[in-house]
């Protein structure tokens, strides 16, 4: 294949879809537009993308390329060797500063729909005189870290929280003003066309309208409250439910109270992040709860009835006789309830027995009898 390598440029297979070619082209022209990188070099490999993007994003273009080259484009009108692919007179974009267009810096969605809608540089715009509006801006998610001890998490709670965010302006009802009129700017489009010669004829261009935003509207009078801004910043008690069985830095999304959207659109929605606080007796192991008891060893080796604490209050444990140090006892059901389910962990007891320091004699003689009756 004569002259430049196109798909090579653009780091695709020659089987690349045309989505693929976008997709590609979208990625290094963001990479290497001057605007946004200043390196040597980088706008001549952004002339370079832009003229395979031209090339493949073309189906007709695409074919005499894949047949005769790059250098199909370099000469005349027509197909094949000295055929120019780009209206009457075909043209090198090799020498033609791109940056020059002025697109916005990143809004490369315009340099795509003009390669890959077949509206090419011939003067006409590929939007066919349309403009989609923007869609106004959803609000800003949130982010609350909430700190519950062991007992609230194996239970759950609800807790009241105060969130300092944009809020809906009251006094607009979050439209930022009074008296909606057609944008003097756009005229209602929510876009403006900006039209400039170029060495290949006329090339058209849309861009946000910034008077409006893309909405095709203003407003008579703007809300004083809130500036025209539709959110105000306020800050808001919010109750919210915390399930029982909840894990430590687990994440629960409360929908709809994060920061308000752009004049009334959808808001954002509010991220508590879990701390569950250590506690001072348990240990929490899955939906189990892991703790220390002593006892004499007279109760190790009689067996006894000691109260223990649980996630719940008091309960009885029952030591068997003859229980040796570091023997685990399980109290089923006594653990965290399990979350989003049904029923409960347990609790598991590792027994220490304390033993005493000091004997007197009474109870040295009865031990050294105890000691001889095994003999």
């Amino acid at each position: 294949m004569a002259g430049k390598d196109y798909y090579k440029i653009l780091g695709v297979d020659k089987s690349a879809s045309k989505e693929e070619i976008k997709k590609a082209y979208k990625k290094l022209a963001k990479q290497y537009h001057p605007d946004l990188n200043k390196e040597d070099g980088a706008a001549e490999k952004f002339k370079e993308l832009n003229e395979a993007a031209s090339v493949l994003g073309d189906d007709e273009k695409r074919k005499q390329y894949d047949q005769f080259g790059s250098d199909a484009f370099k000469y005349g009108t027509g197909a094949g060797p000295g055929a120019g692919g780009f209206g009457a007179g075909g043209f090198d974009f090799s020498g033609f500063d791109f940056s020059g267009f002025g697109f916005d810096r990143f809004d490369f969605d315009s340099i795509f729909d003009t390669f890959f809608s077949g509206g090419g540089f011939g003067g006409r715009s590929s939007r066919g005189g349309g403009f989609r509006r923007a869609r106004h801006s959803r609000g800003r998610d949130l982010a609350y870290e909430l700190a519950i001890t062991l007992e609230e998490a194996a239970n759950g709670v609800k807790k009241k929280i105060k969130v300092t965010k944009n809020d809906i302006c009251e006094e607009c009802d979050g439209k930022g003003g009074f008296g909606e009129v057609k944008c003097p700017d756009c005229k209602g489009t929510g876009a403006i066309r900006h039209t400039q010669r170029t060495p290949f004829g006329i090339f058209q261009s849309t861009s946000t309208c910034r008077t409006c935003n893309g909405t095709g509207e203003v407003f008579k009078d703007a809300c004083g409250e809130c500036s025209g801004a539709g959110t105000v910043r306020k800050t808001k008690t919010i109750e919210v439910d915390v399930p029982a069985g909840i894990m430590d830095q687990a994440r629960l999304r409360v929908n709809g109270e994060g920061e308000a959207g752009y004049r009334g659109s959808e808001p954002g929605d509010l991220y508590l992040i879990i701390h569950v606080e250590p506690s001072d007796i348990f240990e929490r192991i899955g939906d189990d709860l892991v703790m220390e008891q002593k006892i004499s060893f007279t109760q190790a080796i009689l067996g006894a009835k000691v109260k223990v604490p649980t996630i719940d209050g008091e309960a009885v444990l029952k030591i068997p006789p003859g229980t040796s140090p570091g023997a685990v006892l399980r109290m089923s059901g006594k653990g965290m309830k399990r979350l989003h389910s049904f029923g409960r962990g347990d609790q598991l007891v590792k027994i220490t027995i304390e033993m005493p320091k000091h004997l007197n004699r009474h109870q040295e003689k009865l031990l050294r009898e105890f000691e001889e009756s095994l003999e």
